[in-house]
């Protein structure tokens, strides 16, 4: 990874300012307080984010609602441009980010350009949910973490060491272990359970299959029984369906007397009606021959009629003629009014144009009122003659009617009398057909005889049809219960049957389960005997060897720095110890530069032990360096360019206010603070 340009907007004592980082050594160099820092929180910001419990106003500058930070650097000739935002809100959080690999940009969430930028770094995956540690100790530690770091408890810096080699998978791996042998000797516990009772089912299943045994002898015993039953009940229910048909017999002979009475019984209504209607026809044959009948009257009743008729056309022709001379004389006399009306106020002729006078107005009106006059006296007598015609009119209407009615009576009576030779013959055939049926009553009542007869014959077959029905209702209730109890027993059969199969197959089920919880007593015996040894024997060679290479690559980057009177190396738990000919000397008591010298020396060593581990990490050729020299004497401050030189990284940042180090630099970025704002130039 090399870095090439940042761009701070609105950053801390930043308000718009590009920085270019050349290859090779570069020292940010400026007072205390100038931005240099910020600069270096600013990068750890655009490649990460904010880190839990990192606040955004620690980077956005005061009085600022937005403020953004853009790197871009190079990973393997690939151009890549990281850009992210803060805004301030209820609090200042990360509001847009976006990267751009070689000029294709993508807006990504603030978890996703994590994921992102580890993937271009090489960075182990599981890094992705920690703090940028990874990022810290092989790039850029600040001083005082790197002192804190020295000073914790051994058991907490070793614990953080694990972390940062990434071997602390093996604490996990045991701790999993733990948890994986819990849930084994749960399941353990559990089997046992469900496999202490499996000889009680072998003995289950044993007693079932010889009960089963014994009903299967027993059940063919009962169906015999059953078949005899059955038999039984066939023969008595044939002898009762053979009484049956003689009671059916005796039945159609009781169905048949009853019809035989009844066409009796109707015959007899039959002779009776007939009886009757012979005496109405011999009354109707008597009145009829007493009765003299003469066809000329009808005639002259027709004669009667005719010529009543034709004077009645007559009087409607009349009647006709005075209508009509009365609706013309009505017409007239409404011309006459009219013309009354219209002389009586006129004054001049609307033919000639003449003025009309007086008399001659009266004498026109004088003719008109006689002719009126007339024409009246003529209309009551034409009123007069009108209602005598009508009057006339009804009479002979009347007689007409009364003259038809007397000719359809006797046209009637003519009919009858033609009709009395059929009556005479009617009641012979009827007289015939009496004598007829009075023989057949005679034979109906023989044949009564002969079908009482054979019921009382037949009577005695009803009570031995209800014997043979109590015996075969017996004998169906003794076929039914030996029926049941084949039912029952098949019943029972089935049900052991499903029980020995059950018993089986749970048997089959509890050896498969006392198989796996073998399997888990050996897995769980596996773990806890061997395999917890393995990986804590690995982890203990794997912590050997890193704090031999540690301790080595620690003494030499301390002798670089510090004369070689002390002699340092490490322990166990990573603590450095500094010896002074015969005794340990405390950290606490060594001098400032001196403390500074194992910080530094415990820093670059420590980055070389992780780039050595994790040789595919991208950010291996670049070390930033917080105020490296903080303490240290003039001549340390010398030795600062070995250790520099030795470092043989292809990119250095080094943050110092120290002059000297200028020297030991290829390119120097000067920071000033001029009224709050940090302006920065650069120089080789």
């Amino acid at each position: 990874m090399k870095l090439k340009k940042i761009t701070l907007e609105n950053i801390r004592s930043y308000e718009h300012q590009e920085i270019n980082f050349p290859e090779g050594s570069t020292l940010l160099s400026g007072d205390i307080g100038s931005g240099k820092t910020s600069v270096l929180l600013a990068i750890e910001f655009a490649l990460f984010g904010l880190q839990p419990g990192q606040r955004g106003s620690a980077l956005l500058r005061n009085g600022k609602k937005e403020g953004s930070v853009k790197i871009e650097f190079e990973v393997d000739g690939t151009e890549i441009a990281i850009e992210r935002t803060l805004k301030k809100g209820k609090t200042i959080s990360q509001d847009y980010c976006s990267i751009s690999i070689d000029g294709e940009r993508k807006e990504l969430s603030v978890t996703e350009l994590k994921g992102k930028v580890l993937e271009i770094l090489s960075y182990p995956s599981e890094f992705a949910k920690k703090q940028n540690i990874l990022y810290k100790f092989t790039v850029y530690t600040p001083q005082e973490e790197m002192k804190q770091i020295i000073l914790e408890e051994p058991e907490t810096r070793l614990n953080t060491l694990r972390h940062i080699f990434g071997i602390d998978k093996y604490k996990k791996v045991l701790e999993n272990v733990s948890v994986i042998a819990l849930k084994l000797r749960e399941e353990r516990r559990m089997r046992e359970g469900m496999t202490a009772n499996l000889d009680q089912i072998k003995f289950n299943l044993l007693s079932k299959e010889n009960d089963l045994e014994a009903k299967q002898s027993n059940v063919s015993s009962i169906e015999k029984e059953l078949f005899l039953k059955t038999e039984k009940r066939k023969k008595i229910q044939e002898e009762r369906e053979e009484i049956s048909k003689k009671i059916e017999q005796k039945n159609k002979f009781q169905s048949e007397l009853e019809k035989t009475r009844l066409m009796i019984l109707n015959k007899n209504e039959t002779i009776s009606s007939n009886t009757k209607t012979i005496y109405s026809l011999r009354s109707q044959i008597k009145e009829l021959q007493e009765f003299i009948f003469d066809e000329s009257m009808i005639a002259k009743l027709e004669q009667t009629i005719l010529i009543n008729k034709r004077e009645k056309d007559k009087l409607n022709q009349r009647n006709l003629e005075i209508n009509s001379r009365i609706s013309s004389l009505l017409m007239k006399n409404e011309d006459n009014k009219k013309i009354d009306k219209k002389l009586s106020n006129l004054e001049m002729c609307p033919t000639c144009l003449q003025n009309v006078s007086a008399v001659y107005r009266a004498n026109v009106l004088n003719k008109i009122h006689s002719e009126t006059v007339e024409v009246n006296r003529e209309m009551e007598g034409l009123e007069r003659e009108k209602g005598s015609v009508e009057e006339k009119l009804r009479k002979i209407e009347a007689d007409i009617s009364f003259t038809e009615r007397k000719i359809t009576d006797l046209k009637i009576l003519k009919m009858k009398l033609e009709s009395l030779k059929e009556k005479q013959e009617h009641m012979q055939e009827i007289e015939k057909l009496n004598s007829s049926l009075e023989k057949d009553i005679q034979l109906l009542k023989e044949h009564v005889d002969i079908l009482a007869s054979s019921i009382l014959e037949y009577g005695k077959f009803e009570n031995l049809f209800q014997l043979k029905q109590t015996e075969l209702d017996a004998a169906l209730r003794e076929e039914r219960i030996a029926d049941i109890k084949v039912a029952e027993l098949k019943k029972e059969i089935e049900v052991f049957s499903n029980q020995i199969e059950e018993l089986r197959e749970e048997i089959i089920k509890t050896e498969k389960i006392k198989k796996q919880l073998n399997y888990i007593n050996e897995l769980e015996n596996w773990l806890s005997k061997q395999f917890i040894s393995l990986i804590s024997f690995i982890e203990k060679n794997v912590m050997i060897k890193l704090k031999v290479e540690f301790s080595k690559l620690f003494a030499e980057w301390f002798y670089a720095l510090v004369s070689d009177t002390f002699n340092v190396k490490l322990s166990d738990d990573f603590t450095p110890i500094v010896e002074n000919q015969d005794y340990e000397l405390d950290y606490a008591y060594l001098s400032g530069g001196e403390r500074t010298a194992i910080a530094l020396a415990y820093r670059l060593a420590l980055n070389q032990v992780i780039n050595s581990l994790m040789s595919k990490i991208k950010t291996r050729d670049l070390v930033i360096l917080d105020e490296p020299t903080d303490g240290f004497s003039e001549q340390q401050l010398e030795k600062m360019r070995d250790v520099l030189q030795q470092l043989n990284v292809k990119q250095l940042i080094i943050v110092s206010h120290e002059q000297k180090i200028e020297g030991f630099v290829e390119n120097v970025i000067r920071f000033k603070k001029i009224s709050g704002i940090t302006q920065v130039e650069s120089s080789e």
